[in-house]
């Protein structure tokens, strides 16, 4: 498949959680967050899903760890990723407190988000502690996304953003971890800041696809915070490479804008509306307002 779009998007048909699953062994799995319309129909062409991770909580709320990021704020973004997304499945976080209590909770919580952004899956972190939940929401139809290895949502009982795995003995553990949420019927299983020997283990080891980030080049895909691959955050992880460096040219972008406000020297002739040959008055042009979209632009 071509890095460029996928293969017959002329007839744009949305990719669902089984097919997803299908690509284990077929080809890498490309995806990435997305948390807003703009960049959901940029991620759109390349990636097989989008995961609008509870993440946006540290990237664009400015929160210190994803825990207090709440179902409400998910629903939100997950909307505007599906508003702005056509092809790719549109998977959604479910955030901290709205699944761990108990599997009917979860699926109160997990049904609200699918019938109000319209998304395809959800994603809950845990392994074994959580397989009764994943089996419960996926035998009401609710596809579910697992994750291992290093939860986010756990900050506070792990004590750090911690690597996992990197000691033999806690190999186990984990190994359970990811063949339970299997069993249990999720389609595919993020593999968060493992050991890559322990990664490529797992991968080989069960029968759904595996989605590193911070893992191993042979999981069967990959994701990354949008943010962080592109240059826009000021740190980031270890496993995280920077693709871009639009972070600076924003800066630069922002920083000529303030000089020719301050010059005068913007607006120009050139982006302001002059009177029309011989009018004295009447009905003014209609633009659009501010960031409209039916605002004539150059």
């Amino acid at each position: 498949m071509s890095s460029q779009s996928f293969p017959g998007q002329g007839s744009v048909k949305r990719l669902m959680a089984p097919d997803i699953a299908n690509l284990k062994g077929q080809r890498p799995i490309v995806s990435l967050t997305s948390y807003h319309a703009h960049t959901a129909a940029i991620a759109d062409k390349y990636c097989e899903f989008l995961l609008v991770g509870d993440s946006l909580g540290m990237v664009m709320h400015g929160f210190e760890t994803t825990v207090p990021v709440t179902l409400d704020l998910m629903i939100m973004h997950g909307k505007a990723v599906v508003r702005g997304s056509k092809r790719a499945l549109v998977v959604v976080d479910m955030p901290f407190g709205s699944y761990e209590e108990s599997p009917q909770i979860a699926f109160r919580n997990a049904a609200r988000v699918m019938k109000e952004t319209n998304c395809g899956a959800v994603k809950l972190e845990g392994g074994r502690r959580m397989a009764e939940t994943i089996r419960y929401l996926v035998d009401r139809g609710v596809p579910v996304l697992a994750h291992i290895g290093l939860t986010p949502q756990s900050i506070n009982v792990i004590g750090g953003f911690k690597a996992q795995g990197r000691q033999r003995e806690q190999w186990e553990v984990l190994e359970d971890d990811a063949r339970a949420v299997a069993e249990a019927g999720a389609f595919a299983v993020v593999l968060e800041a493992l050991a890559e020997p322990l990664a490529r283990r797992i991968t080989d080891a069960i029968p759904i696809p595996t989605i590193g980030i911070g893992a191993s080049a042979d999981c069967d895909g990959q994701i990354l915070v949008m943010e962080d691959m592109l240059g826009l955050s000021p740190r980031v992880p270890k496993f995280v490479k920077e693709f871009g460096r639009v972070g600076e040219a924003i800066e630069g972008a922002i920083a000529a804008y303030a000089d020719e406000v301050r010059a005068r020297s913007f607006p120009s002739t050139k982006h302001t509306y002059e009177m029309k040959s011989g009018a004295t008055g009447g009905s003014p042009e209609v633009v659009g307002g501010e960031g409209s979209n039916n605002a004539k632009r150059g």
